[in-house]
């Protein structure tokens, strides 16, 4: 339940954590706090020896109240986990926020969701990652960061970190360009295990950058294309990749019309891949065709145990025939 915790309220809840010395995390998501409430909440957090998560998300905290908790986290040595999703953040404390990234050796999440801090905020962040040597998630979806030069910085940051295992630039609409500054940071990068690149405006061509990548590498285990208007030929890309790759775990391509043919081309693959867990074909517009190419891979295929095919136009009929061809019994299909 969210409410508004002004400052009387922040101020007993920060002598409440102050004295608290078994309490690890805090949650206060969508309480609208106030800028003299941050600042006691923020006393609290430069004193704890024990908080290891908070999560401050959607409070539309002003810029005030924003640095208050950005000075805590300056001299906060325990702190691993810290949400701030939906508080829009201006440039300023985005850099203030970065600054301090490059010293901090506690924290290793940071989920910025849907902050607007835009072009200018995704430098500043760039320029924290190249120096930060504990994050391994960050977070950045819905951040309008459409700019390619700041694609470009985020990338370039990537190329050279050495701990960032997660990273999600989901709906940053970063497009063709800004995509293959991600595919050429990628080519250095060893530790990125999960990246999301959901609706960032791909396309086919951008795809196939990240397919000649998936080709060799041996530590991304999962791949998030949802909703990026790849078609059939992304689809064989990808394809060609999966034949080689054996690494990759989940594969989640929702939301993209490779209709049948790119059906076809993903059950090639598995027919040959040994690694592949997980694929995701919601809304794919494969219908009964591509099912029947699907369902015939599946005779030979024992690693695959998700596969989602639903809202792709498949019969009763053809939903039986999958069911009864598959070779592995762990094996579950969402029709």
């Amino acid at each position: 339940m969210s409410s508004q915790i002004g400052n009387e309220a922040g101020k007993h809840l920060a002598d409440a954590f102050q004295n608290n010395r078994k309490l690890s995390k805090i949650g206060l998501m969508y309480n609208t706090i106030t800028d003299e409430a941050a600042k006691h909440l923020a006393d609290a957090l430069g004193n704890s020896t024990t908080l290891t998560a908070l999560d401050l998300s959607g409070n539309t905290m002003g810029d005030a109240g924003m640095k208050h908790l950005l000075d805590a986290l300056r001299n906060n040595t325990t702190l691993a986990t810290f949400g701030f999703s939906g508080n829009e953040i201006d440039a300023e404390n985005v850099q203030y926020l970065a600054d301090i990234l490059q010293n901090n050796t506690a924290l290793t999440t940071l989920t910025l969701t849907n902050s607007e801090f835009q072009n200018e905020g995704a430098r500043h962040l760039a320029d924290a990652l190249r120096n930060n040597t504990t994050l391994s998630e960050l977070d950045l979806w819905k951040n309008e960061i459409e700019s390619e030069g700041r694609a470009q910085d985020l990338a370039n940051a990537l190329r050279n970190n050495t701990t960032l295992t997660n990273f999600h630039l989901r709906a940053n609409r970063i497009g063709v360009e800004g995509a293959q500054h991600v595919v050429d940071a990628l080519r250095n990068n060893k530790t990125l295990t999960q990246l999301d690149l959901s609706y960032d405006l791909l396309g086919d061509k951008a795809v196939q950058g990240l397919a000649d990548i998936l080709r060799n590498s041996k530590t991304l285990t999962t791949l998030d294309l949802s909703y990026n208007s790849i078609v059939a030929t992304g689809a064989q890309q990808l394809a060609d990749a999966l034949k080689h790759n054996t690494a990759l775990i989940d594969l989640n391509l929702y939301g993209n019309e490779i209709e049948s043919e790119g059906a076809q081309y993903l059950a090639d693959a598995l027919r040959e891949n040994t690694t592949l867990s997980k694929l995701y074909l919601y809304g794919s517009k494969i219908g009964n065709e591509g099912a029947q190419y699907l369902a015939d891979a599946l005779k030979y295929n024992t690693t695959l145990t998700e596969l989602s095919l639903s809202n792709n136009g498949i019969d009763e009929a053809t939903q039986h025939m999958m069911e009864t061809a598959k070779k592995n019994t762990k094996l579950v299909i969402d029709f």
